[in-house]
């Protein structure tokens, strides 16, 4: 194989400064590869064309493997779309509404309900926010601490579970960086063993419990809060609206059938020792499509919607998710361009010169939050990077599984805190919240989490163990219940004799 030297650097860089310059991932991604094909093709416009079109996109979209990818996020872009469209989630998250008595359970109470919408991030603020309004409006808690915890609770916990949406993309990128990196293990095998490494959002998640369970504010928070106790235009609590609930079977049902057939397909694939990428996909596939049915049949039980109009429903589930796969194609493209530039060579040793390989995965969550930042898309940062990182790390000799890592926990940190981020926004809209106030208000909030998370990833890279997420989330405590006594203070009503009744 030629070698291109400084010149295969061109196209990840290039797409990272388009990226953060025209902040979108599309055409950040789609010039980077053709710079690349440029490159491979002596410069010839019109060969790196037919490179880009014959050699990078239709060899990518009729690879097996990536098509079953494709045909699993349509199945489960259909069943998010139906789910959210029979109300199901609505019920879910207004039966968590009764709970509710006072600031900590409703600050609790909309926690619970981020973590049991975890198949949609961009759905959970619009689902659980509109319920719980008009209980933090009585209760006096400022809307922006709503669209923190929706905005905590969304990405987060998406990022976690495998079997959905988030999973089965990230498997995607995980399976073509490890072929060029010629690595052998189950993309779905990789993926377990990151979680336990995903430190950012695993101490988002838990940053938000012990905000709420320390009853206090800080920053731009406490300000917001405080001010918002000054208030007196509070609006009444909206009345009379049981009646009108969809039954929470719509939810339960569908999503029992779903993680039903998860679990027994994988089981016993598993019992046959056949556990392979294929079977993790039509697992997910047959376990989608089934829950797609029993959602169906129930909304047209409790609402008398035709199976007609479901079937529409599914495919607009499915436009959705187009988007994504454009993303993901173009992310494949890129991976065999640099694949074929030798980037990974050249960088393994331009860093392998200077950098210790324990540093390595530290130094991805730094790139990774500053792309996401900068462009508003944790999808596209995983893209770019996943690249990039896996064929280095597997170079230097760096944890693998903590880089892939660092990947993930970099790219959801700058996107949790990007205000161009799509989830950002709709946390905004989701809680009623001037957009700029939810930003600078959340921002110190993630930093807590972050800065734990990138020491966390510094002492994991001379440390590699999973367990080193316990002793991460006791520094997490400790750090918070300092901020709050050093710089917070109870702004909000920790009780009330409101007669709360949705």
């Amino acid at each position: 194989m030629e070698d291109y030297g400084l010149l295969s650097l061109v196209p990840p860089v290039l797409t990272v400064i388009l990226a953060m310059w025209t902040r979108n991932i599309v055409v950040s991604l789609g010039l980077g590869v053709f710079s690349g094909s440029m490159i491979l093709t002596a410069y010839n416009p019109f060969a790196a064309t037919l490179d880009l079109i014959e050699t990078r996109i239709f060899v990518e979209i009729s690879t097996p493997s990536n098509i079953q990818i494709i045909f699993t996020m349509m199945a489960i872009g259909g069943f998010i779309k139906l789910l959210e469209e029979s109300g199901g989630a609505k019920a879910f998250a207004r039966g968590m509404t009764r709970l509710i008595s006072n600031a900590k359970r409703a600050q609790f109470s909309t926690w619970v309900s981020g973590l049991a919408i975890f198949f949609t991030d961009s759905g959970n603020a619009l689902i659980i926010g509109p319920l719980f309004r008009p209980i933090f409006r009585e209760l006096k808690i400022c809307k922006e601490k709503l669209a923190y915890i929706l905005d905590s609770t969304a990405s987060p916990i998406c990022i976690l579970i495998p079997f959905i949406g988030w999973g089965a993309y990230i498997m995607g990128l995980i399976e073509q960086a490890y072929i060029d990196s010629g690595l052998t293990e189950p993309s779905l095998t990789v993926l377990v063993n990151v979680i336990p490494y995903q430190f950012y959002a695993i101490l988002t998640l838990a940053s938000v419990l012990f905000f709420i369970l320390g009853g206090r504010d800080f920053g731009p928070m406490r300000k917001a809060q405080e001010q918002y106790q000054l208030d007196e235009d509070v609006e009444p609590l909206i009345q009379g609206t049981e009646d009108t609930t969809p039954p929470i079977s719509l939810f339960v049902v569908p999503l029992t059938i779903l993680l039903g057939l998860i679990a027994g397909l994988l089981t016993w694939y598993a019992m046959k020792d056949e556990l392979t990428s294929i079977h993790v996909r039509s697992t997910l596939t047959i376990a989608y499509i089934a829950a797609s049915l029993a959602c169906a049949y129930l909304t047209y039980k409790h609402q008398r919607t035709s199976l007609n109009d479901s079937l529409n429903t599914f495919v607009k589930g499915t436009e959705t998710m187009v988007f994504v796969v454009i993303i993901l194609i173009l992310a494949w493209s890129l991976s065999s361009v640099v694949k074929d530039l030798g980037t990974a060579e050249t960088l393994s040793v331009l860093v392998g010169q200077g950098i210790n390989p324990s540093v390595l995965p530290a130094l991805v969550f730094l790139l990774g939050a500053v792309i996401s930042l900068a462009t508003g898309s944790s999808w596209g940062t995983f893209a770019i990077l996943m690249a990039l990182a896996v064929p280095v790390a597997h170079s230097i000799g760096a944890p693998m599984y903590l880089t892939v890592a660092a990947v993930l926990s970099g790219g959801l940190f700058g996107d949790h805190t990007s205000p161009i981020s799509d989830t950002t926004v709709l946390a905004s809209i989701g809680a009623d919240c001037p957009h700029i106030d939810h930003v600078t208000t959340q921002f110190y909030y993630a930093l807590v989490a972050g800065s734990v998370a990138f020491v966390t990833f510094l002492i994991a890279g001379i440390y590699p163990t999973p367990f080193i997420v316990f002793p991460a989330l006791v520094v997490l405590f400790i750090a918070i219940q300092v901020i709050n006594r050093n710089y917070g203070a109870v702004t909000a009503t920790t009780s009330t004799e409101s007669k709360l009744s949705i």
